[in-house]
């Protein structure tokens, strides 16, 4: 083996693996980038993460080849970056590349002057590409060096003046036909065999489709729930979903979610725990429970930390193949199910010859409801799914046996976030106690470990050590974890901290020529660019879910600063959306807010649980709930009581107090 490059003590699982390439990496800090400046040697920034398939491609036809570590080690510098460390220089150079070439991905390689400004990128290259582009533009440097940096300073204007939006002094309107001017061009997208949209690979997006879930229970549009519950059928259906351990691949390769890229985030998982739990309190569909009930077990068992955190990521690939853990032969999967083991092969369609590329493999999927397959099969629902539970339980004992997929063992706090919102979320819709408690350890220790008094939080922890300077996502999606924990047990603690970290973001994430909030602290690292993150993709925007943030914690402290602050937001972004909906999602759905107002839903009294469950059974997405016995929030005050009393306020006025939510919810809009 040889010897260890400088990637030997950094704490990304993802940088590790490329600790003995022959290639001489570097991360990225002051001290590398003040080594390309000293040699006036040119950067090559390379991209990715644990869980890519094609990085680990990348990696051993070209980092692992001591023919192209040559080249690299000559005339670069050369830098290997985590995305989800490090996703601020993520932003600047995948920006960089989308510039020149209409596209990114990863791997994401930038080649860079000196001072860091890109002058070449792309993605995957294949060796003997790769090796002639780093020559080509090793000798731009060289021989034509003032070439170079003219392209640099255009490119890095373009770079600068991407996404950038400028706050207008208006006040703002929102209006319901802004709303169907929206959607109507949004449906034109819709795949109504498949679900999603019209195009593979394809996507969950999980909050194109809790918009268009509120959207039509608040608009009464019946195409767009229509549009809901088949896509969320066929995801739950289909290879995208592990149907023998629950949980969600990133995406599928076909229009038919049945290929997936088998790298499971713990990022997807989260938004589609919440997206599917919203799903069950509006349509009460079992399917929906199910999901989000084998989704958590695998979160529990298979993405938790000793410290009660949640890993990153489980890698596509396992013993150099992807997809290998989780695909099954027809013969193996009958041995393993046993007598009913013809029976679910049709369930599963399993076949002799296989239904994915590699021979005689198949990727698990289903066809049909239970309530049809028990038809088809003259068989009882009860029995269908007694025999599918058996099943499941003899296949993951079986699969336990293989040799398991890489762990990205870090802990990055915007995904933790998302999925302690999602457990807080599922407590309240299914009365899941346990659910609750699990996202209650992962707040406090985030609370306890990764925050500094007065200088904000950090971003990673792994191995007992916590690092980064935390970006905009890291306070947006946490926050929002603490307001649905807040929800959760009515402790006024935890919106007293989602306030503190709000104030941070306000004072060090501004920017003073728009209400938009940088991606960047002001203490942070200084980079070539500042930029903001606007548009919702896989992951809502960091803008959006702060705004959303500022609304609600308008609402719970009565500070009007809040709630002007995020319909400025929401006002500068709002001519963008109706060009390209899916992409401004959770924007929408602050859109969908304003329309139609926020309820406040108080509950007060000794004994208010029953009540409190009895509203989480109802679908009521445009609210925010409080109470207690003992809170000091603005809108409690004056209204204790031993006796339960549900108040409705909306717009600094509350109807008068109700015993039960039966009659509470004749006054919600």
């Amino acid at each position: 083996m040889t010897e260890p490059n400088n990637l030997i003590h950094a704490s990304s699982p993802y940088l590790l693996q490329h600790a003995y390439n022959p290639v001489e990496w570097h991360e990225w800090n002051s001290a590398t980038l003040e080594k390309a400046k000293q040699e006036n040697k040119l950067i090559l920034v390379s991209i990715g993460y644990s869980a890519c398939h094609w990085c680990h491609v990348m990696e051993h036809e070209s980092f692992e080849s001591f023919e192209v570590a040559e080249v690299m080690n000559k005339h670069f510098i050369c830098i290997k970056v985590d995305r989800e460390e490090r996703p601020d220089i993520d932003q600047i150079y995948m920006l960089a590349v989308q510039l020149m070439n209409g596209n990114g991905g990863w791997p994401l390689n930038a080649i860079c002057l000196p001072d860091q400004r890109p002058i070449y990128g792309g993605t995957y290259f294949r060796k003997n590409d790769w090796i002639n582009i780093l020559l080509n533009v090793a000798n731009l440097w060289k021989n034509e060096p003032e070439k170079a940096i003219g392209y640099a300073s255009r490119l890095t204007d373009g770079i600068n003046q991407a996404e950038k939006i400028i706050g207008a002094a208006v006040e703002p309107i929102f209006t319901n036909e802004q709303l169907i001017e929206i959607v109507e061009p949004w449906k034109r997208h819709f795949d109504m065999a498949e679900g999603g949209y019209n195009r593979a690979p394809k996507f969950p997006l999980p909050n194109n489709w809790v918009f268009m879930l509120r959207f039509s229970y608040l608009m009464k549009d019946e195409a767009t729930a229509i549009s809901a519950m088949l896509t969320l059928e066929k995801i739950a259906f289909g290879g995208i979903y592990d149907q023998i351990g629950g949980g969600f691949a990133r995406y599928s390769v076909d229009e038919r979610w049945h290929v997936p890229h088998f790298e499971k985030m713990l990022y997807d998982n989260a938004q589609l725990i919440s997206l599917y739990t919203e799903a069950y309190q509006y349509l009460k569909i079992p399917l929906y429970k199910e999901v989000v009930v084998e989704t958590i077990e695998w979160v529990n068992r298979e993405m938790r930390s000793p410290d009660g955190l949640f890993y990153a990521a489980l890698d596509a690939d396992s013993e150099g193949v992807e997809g290998k853990f989780y695909i099954w032969g027809k013969a193996e999967f009958k041995s393993v199910v046993g007598e009913n083991g013809g029976l679910m092969t049709a369930y599963y369609n399993v076949t002799q010859e296989g239904n994915w590329e590699e021979e005689k493999s198949n990727v698990l999927q289903r066809k049909f409801t239970d309530e049809e397959f028990a038809e088809a099969n003259n068989l009882k629902v009860e029995e269908v799914r007694r025999i599918v539970q058996e099943a499941k339980h003899k296949l993951l004992t079986k699969r336990k046996e293989r040799i398991r997929p890489g762990l990205d063992d870090k802990c990055l706090v915007a995904w933790n976030g998302m999925m302690i919102k999602a457990l807080a979320e599922a407590a309240l819709v299914f009365g899941n106690n346990s659910y609750y408690r699990d996202a209650k350890e992962a707040a406090t220790f985030i609370l306890a470990n990764l925050i500094i008094d007065g200088q904000g939080m950090l971003r990673n922890y792994k191995d007992g050590k916590a690092s980064i300077t935390a970006f905009l996502d890291d306070y947006a999606f946490f926050i929002e974890a603490l307001i649905a924990l807040y929800e959760a047990d009515f402790d006024d603690e935890w919106l007293e901290e989602a306030k503190m970290l709000t104030d941070y973001v306000l004072t060090n994430f501004k920017d003073e020529n728009s209400p938009m909030l940088f991606y960047t602290s002001s203490t942070s690292e200084s980079l070539i660019a500042r930029k903001h993150e606007i548009m919702d993709n896989v992951i809502s925007a960091s803008n959006s879910v702060m705004a959303q943030n500022l609304q609600k914690l308008g609402l719970y402290f009565d500070d009007e600063g809040y709630v002007e602050k995020a319909r400025q937001m929401l006002s500068v972004v709002l001519p963008n959306i109706k060009s390209y909906g899916s992409a401004y999602s959770n924007w929408s759905i602050q859109l969908l807010n304003e329309v139609f107002g926020i309820n406040e839903v108080a509950l007060v009294g000794e004994d208010l649980k029953i009540e409190k469950k009895k509203l989480h059974e109802l679908y009521i997405p445009n609210k925010i709930t409080l109470g207690g016995t003992k809170s000091q929030l603005p809108l409690l005050k004056n209204k204790q009581s031993q006796q339960t009393k549900i108040y409705i306020c909306r717009n600094k006025t509350c109807q008068l107090p109700v015993s039960t939510i039966a009659e509470a919810v004749k006054f919600i809009n």
